[in-house]
């Protein structure tokens, strides 16, 4: 077999990949926008399906069943079929998936936003997959940062864009047939953009079960846990608490108008704009991720408390959204951890992997939580006291994330590497492509 792709990809810079790693962003910004684009249109939901707060967070959440399913599967295509027709695929299922969820009927849409989450699973693994074929290691957790901070840029799109639009122009439902064309003009383009990166298989090595052979690698690893469980963990205030209920809890509880609730709660994705790539930067410039790690969970902890204990105006308004945001960029930072933990031809299948365990916290957590509100309020309105009951799992899961970090294997570059240690080494600035 041929030298580990990956390892040779990753000891300079690879424009192609650089390229496709662009355009891919450009996928990973729409399946985020779709993800987040439910949360300002609960009510038209309510009424166009006649469903009630659990009944809106579980179809909303269905993304999040097919999203941890699919990103195993995409992350060992990746490895096994390479990005060139992978993630295209993922952006046509993504489409279809958007189209179906705008034709209002709730078992068709339930199904659009299964699809939705199938495709979406492609965006952020096939991206970082191409990143780290595109860029030397030393600059890895900077681009896998950067890489986050696209997507949120469209996680924030998805609601201060989307929210005007479908109470002006267009009706809810156009957004989503509309989302599901542009979708498939981005599929081409990364068709016909993305270089191909592996060699024909003979028919053996191309089985079905082959293609998961690399999970044996990470799945036996402990260390791949402690990142899956700490990153779904730091993930859930967003997923969740934001990106489904920040809206309703901002009317309901703070008793804010539609349009600045929109604009507070858009400011979380857009904090991860800022957050991702700064902290990812901070872990490759001091060569650690532990600490980097530990203090955005904790920068998190504290504007959490904040947004639910403090009284509503006693802070400027978009500022602790801006900063809960910016704390939850470290939840990026498991994602470089996993790869560097794992050997290098299994890179697609460790993040892969950790997408698989983040999003099952979220997939399970989406109904929980809208399970939970139902039952403080006993059916009732929600206010503020039933949001900051429910508030507190999210609290603790911050906390245990920060004790699971405490165990994590530190892996940057400022940490002496064992003989036998199965992370790659740091490469020195002057000459990236010397071989050690």
């Amino acid at each position: 077999m041929p030298a580990d792709r990956s390892s040779l990809s990753a000891r300079g810079f690879h424009p192609a990949f650089v390229v496709a790693w662009i355009f891919c962003l450009v996928f990973y910004f729409g399946q985020y926008a779709l993800r987040s684009a439910p949360g300002v249109m609960v009510s038209e939901l309510t009424q166009a399906f006649t469903l009630s707060a659990l009944g809106v967070s579980s179809l909303v959440g269905l993304y999040y069943y097919t999203y941890s399913l699919f990103s195993l599967v995409a992350g060992a295509s990746l490895d096994r079929y390479g990005a060139k027709y992978v993630i295209p695929l993922g952006v046509i299922m993504l489409a279809s998936g958007a189209a179906l969820f705008g034709a209002g009927l709730v078992n068709v849409a339930g199904a659009g936003r299964l699809l939705q989450g199938a495709g979406g699973a492609f965006a952020f693994t096939g991206a970082v997959y191409l990143a780290t074929h595109g860029f030397p290691p030393r600059y890895l957790a900077t681009a896998v940062g950067f890489t986050q901070c696209f997507g949120m840029l469209g996680g924030s799109a998805g609601q201060f864009l989307v929210a005007p639009l479908i109470h002006g122009s267009i009706t809810w439902q156009q957004f989503w047939l509309f989302a599901g064309v542009a979708g498939v003009v981005v599929a081409v383009l990364i068709l016909f953009m993305t270089p191909r990166d592996h060699d024909a298989r003979t028919e053996s090595e191309a089985s079905i079960w082959s293609v998961l052979t690399p999970y044996k690698t990470v799945l036996s690893n402990p260390q791949s846990y402690l990142c899956g469980f700490a990153a779904g963990l730091l993930f859930l205030p967003t997923t969740v608490g934001d990106m489904i209920w920040g809206v309703a809890f901002l009317r309901d509880g703070w008793h804010i108008d539609y349009a600045h609730a929109v604009n507070r709660a858009s400011m979380v994705p857009l904090g991860w704009v800022i957050g991702c790539p700064v902290l990812g930067y901070i872990a490759d410039r001091i060569g650690r991720r532990k600490p980097v790690l530990i203090a955005g969970a904790l920068v998190m902890l504290a504007s959490t408390l904040a947004i639910l204990y403090l009284p509503p105006n006693s802070v400027p308004p978009y500022l602790l959204g801006v900063v809960l945001g910016f704390g939850s960029g470290a939840a990026m930072i498991p994602y470089t951890v996993i790869k560097e933990v794992n050997p290098d031809h299994v890179k697609g299948s460790a993040t892969g992997a950790i997408n698989f365990l983040v999003f099952t916290f979220s997939a399970l957590m989406a109904p929980t939580y809208g399970w939970l509100l139902t039952k403080i309020s006993g059916g009732a309105a929600l206010t503020l006291p039933v949001f900051q009951k429910a508030g507190s799992v999210g609290i603790a899961g911050i906390a245990v994330a920060i004790l699971l970090a405490l165990f994590l294997q530190e892996t940057g570059s400022a940490v002496e590497r064992r003989p036998d240690a199965r992370i790659d080494p740091p490469l020195p600035a002057p000459n990236p492509t010397v071989e050690h």
